[in-house]
């Protein structure tokens, strides 16, 4: 306590300088807890933001061949089909849940009209397997529910519709669920209404039907204009994509080289690219708030250096009336320790619950920006900034406090 006493009597004495010193470390682990956070919601607009499909989920689709291969000319249409999916899912034990996709009319517009009562509309229409809302997963349902594996195998006449399309019909979403709607004359009964952010709400503007019911309404062979896949947990989908590949390009004679007969739209892959961008963002951030702190850190250093020469004469008396080096050590090195993690402490403190108050702004007023969402820093950053502050406070005051120990007390006396 009389430790303590002293160093509080000293940082009183000099109350601008320690506060301007102070206010260094300060704003550096403020800056470098905000600049993480800012990061981290950069990196979850650019993985969540822009679409609801998983992470790991990859889409297929097929074009035209680009060589000539075993006797075929080159530009031959290729078309998958359900025998596609059940190779992928006999032959390859990775693939965790496979699905299709099959657009009436053109399969990207928005050009199928459908209709309630004196309302309609023009949007998408698609046939997709049972398995298609386990792949978007992520895809909330504001009411009813999803398509299920009865719905394929009894070709029932269900729906489920976005909220675009909810929000042009009907009042309300939940006055939409049981309602009949006709999609090209056809009536089909409405199940479930969900959100799809993907394309920036574009994808809301959809119906999802069983894809049995889809051909036999809407009639359909075999082919299947998409086939996604999405691998079971823990296991590789860059590796599993080049399996799929392969596999598919031998059962339809294409060339290995051919690069575009077959395209994959794997999110695997994006997701990799992104966190490699993020892991080097994040190094740029902690360099920038490193050396901001750094700074700061550097104030410490030199108010403790004139700390040292301020109380030359009184380190003197002390080692003359028996102190030891290392209680001089200790006792300038707690001085810079205290500044240092207090003024940290309250930076980190601070730059938290501003992160906090932002994320609570974003999810109450539900602002969802295009290249941002909710800031957060986990506890392991929490963790490394405090260790990064106490040791920072051990460096600032340790020369000084080396110098402080060698000072011989007879020339300590000499000075006025």
């Amino acid at each position: 306590m009389d430790g303590l006493q002293e160093i509080l009597y000293t940082l009183r004495q000099n109350k601008l300088r320690t506060a301007l010193t102070a206010f260094g470390v300060f704003w550096g682990i403020f800056m470098l807890i905000l600049l993480l956070g800012a990061g981290r919601g950069m990196e979850k607009a650019f993985l969540e933001g822009r679409f609801n499909d998983t992470a790991d989920s990859m889409w297929i689709f097929a074009n035209t061949t680009s060589v000539p291969y075993k006797g075929y000319p080159s530009g031959r249409k290729i078309k998958l089909n359900d025998d596609d999916m059940a190779a992928i899912r006999q032959q390859l034990p990775d693939a965790r849940y496979i699905s299709s996709e099959n657009g009436l009319g053109n399969f990207i517009s928005s050009d199928i009209l459908v209709t309630y009562g004196l309302k309609s509309g023009m949007f998408g229409v698609l046939g997709v397997g049972d398995q298609y809302f386990n792949i978007k997963e992520k895809v909330p349902f504001n009411n009813g529910r999803r398509l299920n594996y009865w719905d394929k195998e009894e070709s029932r006449k269900v729906v489920v519709i976005g909220t675009r399309v909810a929000e042009k019909l009907f009042t309300s979403y939940e006055d939409a669920i049981g309602k009949e709607i006709q999609i090209s004359g056809i009536i089909f009964r409405i199940i479930g209404v969900f959100y799809d952010k993907g394309n920036h709400g574009i994808m809301s503007e959809r119906l999802y039907m069983p894809v049995s019911a889809f051909k036999k309404t809407f009639g359909g062979d075999e082919e299947v204009a998409l086939i996604t896949v999405r691998p079971k947990p823990g296991k590789d989908g860059i590796a599993l994509e080049e399996k799929i590949m392969k596999l598919l390009k031998e059962r339809h004679n294409i060339a290995p080289d051919d690069v575009r007969a077959i395209g994959i739209n794997n999110y695997a892959r994006s997701t990799r690219e992104i966190k490699e961008t993020f892991v080097g963002l994040n190094l740029f951030i902690w360099l920038v708030g490193i050396g901001t702190l750094l700074a700061g850190i550097v104030g410490v250093s030199n108010i403790m250096i004139i700390t040292v020469k301020e109380r030359t004469r009184e380190i003197g008396i002390r080692k003359a009336l028996g102190a030891s080096p290392n209680a001089i050590i200790g006792s300038l090195l707690m001085e810079s320790i205290l500044v240092t993690a207090t003024a940290g402490y309250c930076g980190l403190v601070f730059g938290v619950v501003l992160l906090e108050i932002i994320s609570s702004l974003l999810t109450k007023f539900k602002i969802e920006l295009p290249y941002f969402q909710t800031p957060e820093v986990d506890i392991g950053v929490a963790i490394s900034a405090l260790i990064l502050l106490v040791t920072s406070g051990v460096i600032a005051g340790l020369i000084p406090a080396l110098k402080a120990a060698r000072i011989m007390p007879i020339e300590a006396m000499r000075v006025e």
